[in-house]
């Protein structure tokens, strides 16, 4: 029977140190989704020494650009987008505290080496699930850039959210490893 690792937000030291690549996870608290758009304009912030709209200490970024909410929802399809969108600005994140990257797909080596400075975790949502996943979350609010529509800053509040340790804070990639464990060689 596998383990379901619960995880609470803002993650923790203790608790991102005892993540590793293949993990089964559920996170419950607040996280926040932004894609490149609004990265783009948080790193263009830091640049002006601007503050950012939300402090990122100890938080989790979903890389999802949620659809309208259906009557009776509080979201709509909120499935992840490729994370490699957001690797030119995720390192900069990283250094303002971020603990916690959703998307999919693979990482590039500079946002895995980012990930054991800082001591981050990258989790893999279930990919074709964007119903499911928007079941567990329980409110939505825009709290920055919401002229980008879908791509504006919003933060969810959500219980059980379901996902995968894809990287590891010591830069472990199940992206690799899976690819090492099932290769044939003749």
């Amino acid at each position: 029977m596998t383990t379901i690792k619960k995880l609470t937000t803002p993650l923790t030291y203790d608790q991102i140190k005892n993540l590793r690549a293949g993990d089964q996870v559920s996170i419950t608290g607040v996280i926040y989704s932004a894609r490149d758009a609004a990265h783009k304009n948080m790193v263009d912030a830091l640049k002006e020494n601007h503050p950012l709209p939300i402090d990122l200490e100890g938080q989790v970024i979903y890389y999802a650009g949620p659809t309208p909410a259906k009557p009776g929802k509080v979201i709509g399809s909120c499935g992840p987008t490729t994370s490699g969108r957001m690797d030119a600005f995720s390192p900069e994140m990283m250094e303002q505290g971020l603990k916690g990257m959703i998307g999919k797909g693979p990482r590039s080596k500079a946002v895995i080496e980012s990930m054991k400075k800082n001591g981050a975790v990258y989790f893999a949502a279930i990919g074709g699930a964007a119903a499911l996943i928007a079941d567990t979350i329980k409110k939505v609010d825009i709290v920055a850039y919401e002229e980008l529509g879908p791509e504006a800053i919003r933060r969810m509040e959500v219980t059980d959210y379901p996902c995968i340790v894809a990287v590891d804070s010591e830069g472990n990639d199940l992206y690799q490893i899976g690819v090492e464990k099932y290769r044939v060689i003749d």
